[in-house]
C-alpha cells in the first residue's frame, strides 16, 4: 500500500534527524522541538510550544483537521536516558542500521513512535478527516514525567478541542497495554557527623545510616514477594510492589565517619496495592532512624524530598482508545506491564487511554538501544489504518 510504505520510508529519514538530537533529560531538548515545529509548519501545521517555565525546554502539540473534540491524540515524550557508562558499537547519538536493526538512543524509547506519528502528518494533512489527529510530544518523562501535565494545563486551558482516545507509544511491540504499575521516588539525605573512625561511637556514619534504610527496602521487596499475589496483581510481574535504590553517594574517607550520604528511592506500586501503605511505612522509618541518629548528635538527621509522584494506569479494557488500538494494530494482544508511562497522567485526566508502539521494552535504556525494521514497517500500517479510520464516519 502506498501510503503505508510512505509513512515507512519517512519515518526512518525523520528518525535519524531525532536520534542526532542528544536530548538526554538533563539537558535542552529545543533544538528537536525547533525541528519538529519546523517540520509541521512546512505542511501547514500550526504546532503550540509549552515552556518549560524554567529550564530551556519545551512541550509541543498539534491539531490538524476538523476544529472539533474526538482527536485520535498520539502522545510521545522527547527526553531520553544518559549513555555514559555504557559501551555502545557505534555512535548512540547517530543511527546506524545493522542487521534489519536501527541503533541509537532513543530509537526504541521513543523516538520511533515520534517518528512515526510525524510521518502521518502529511497523509493526515491531504485526507478528508472525520475525525481530527493531535500530536502531544512532553519532555522530563524519563525524570518524573513533569512535562506532560504542564502540556495538558496548557491545552485545558487554552480551549484545544479535547481528544477522544490517547495513544501512548511507547515500546510494546505493537500490543495492547491496559494497565501499568504507577510509582513515587524521594531524593535522600542523611546528614551524619564526622569523627574519627577510632571512636565511631561518638560520631553518626551517614553513610552506615543510608545503608540500614537500604535494607529495610530489601526486607520490605523479600515480605512482599513472599506474599502470594491476589486480584489484579496476579497479572503483573513482579506480582508486587518494590522500592529500588539506584544511585548513592558519599562520604569522605575510610577513617572518617560520613558526614553526608545521598540516594534516590523508586518505589513501583502495581495497580491493587494503595501507595499511601508503603509512602507512610517508609517515612515512618525515616523518623525512627532520624530520631536514633538525633540521640548521639543533634545536629545529625535524614532529609526527603519527593522527587516524582507518577498515578498508575488503571485497566480499562472496554475504552474508546482501547477498541481503536484492536482496530488497527496487527496484535490483538492485551497485556499489563511494569514500566512506568503517560498514560495513568492523560486516564487522571479523563482521557480513554491505551499504550501502544514500536519496539521492545527489552531495548529500552540498554547501550546498543535497537529498534527493527520489522516494528517500523507495523507501526507504519498502524499509522495507515489510523487515518483511514479517522476519515471514516465519525460515530463508527
Amino acid at each position: 500500500m502506498q501510503m503505508q510504505a510512505e509513512i515507512y520510508s519517512q519515518a526512518q529519514i525523520i528518525l535519524d534527524r531525532l536520534i542526532a538530537f542528544p536530548t538526554v533529560s538533563d539537558d535542552s531538548n529545543t533544538a528537536l522541538v525547533d525541528y519538529v515545529d519546523a517540520y509541521l509548519r512546512s505542511y501547514g501545521v500550526a504546532p503550540v510550544r509549552v515552556p518549560h517555565g524554567s529550564a530551556p525546554k519545551d512541550a509541543l502539540y498539534a491539531h490538524i483537521g476538523p476544529v472539533i473534540e474526538g482527536a485520535v491524540v498520539l502522545s510521545g515524550h522527547s527526553d531520553v536516558v544518559p549513555v555514559a557508562g555504557q559501551n555502545w558499537d557505534s555512535d548512540p547519538f547517530q543511527l546506524t542500521e545493522r542487521e534489519g536493526k536501527l541503533f541509537g538512543r532513543g530509537t526504541c524509547d521513543m523516538k520511533g513512535f515520534v517518528a512515526l506519528a510525524l510521518a502521518t502528518v502529511p497523509h493526515a494533512v491531504k485526507a478528508d478527516l472525520k475525525r481530527p489527529l493531535q500530536i502531544a510530544l512532553s519532555f522530563d518523562e524519563e525524570v518524573g514525567m513533569t512535562g506532560a501535565p504542564v502540556m495538558l494545563d496548557h491545552m485545558e486551558k487554552h480551549g484545544v478541542p479535547r481528544g477522544g482516545a490517547v495513544i501512548v507509544g511507547e515500546p510494546t511491540s505493537m500490543d495492547l497495554v491496559t494497565a501499568h504499575n504507577g510509582g513515587f521516588g524521594y531524593r535522600v539525605h542523611v546528614h551524619g557527623y564526622e569523627v574519627h573512625s577510632s571512636i565511631m561511637h561518638k560520631g553518626v556514619s551517614a553513610v552506615m545510616m543510608a545503608a540500614r534504610l537500604i535494607e529495610w527496602a530489601n526486607q520490605v521487596n523479600e515480605k512482599a514477594a513472599a506474599r502470594p499475589p491476589e486480584g489484579i496483581n496476579k497479572t503483573f510481574d513482579p506480582h508486587y510492589s518494590t522500592v529500588h535504590v539506584g544511585v548513592i553517594s558519599g562520604g569522605t574517607a575510610l577513617n572518617i565517619t560520613a558526614k553526608d550520604c545521598e540516594f534516590i528511592t523508586d518505589f513501583r506500586i502495581v495497580p491493587g496495592d494503595d501507595y499511601t501503605v508503603l509512602m507512610k511505612a517508609f517515612e515512618a522509618e525515616v523518623a525512627r532512624l532520624d530520631a536514633a541518629m538525633k540521640a548521639v548528635r543533634p545536629e545529625a538527621g535524614i532529609s526527603l524530598d519527593l522527587d516524582f509522584h507518577v498515578p498508575g494506569f488503571m485497566g480499562e479494557p472496554d475504552n474508546a482508545a482501547v477498541a481503536l488500538a484492536r482496530r488497527l494494530s496487527s496484535s490483538q494482544t492485551g497485556r499489563v506491564v511494569s514500566f512506568l508511562t503517560e498514560a495513568g497522567l492523560f486516564q487522571q485526566r479523563g482521557y480513554p487511554t491505551v499504550v501502544c508502539g514500536p519496539g521492545d521494552i527489552a531495548q529500552a535504556h540498554q547501550p546498543n538501544e535497537f529498534i527493527t525494521l520489522e516494528q517500523v514497517s507495523k507501526g507504519a500500517d498502524f499509522m495507515t489504518r489510523l487515518v483511514e479510520d479517522l476519515c471514516a464516519d465519525a460515530q463508527s
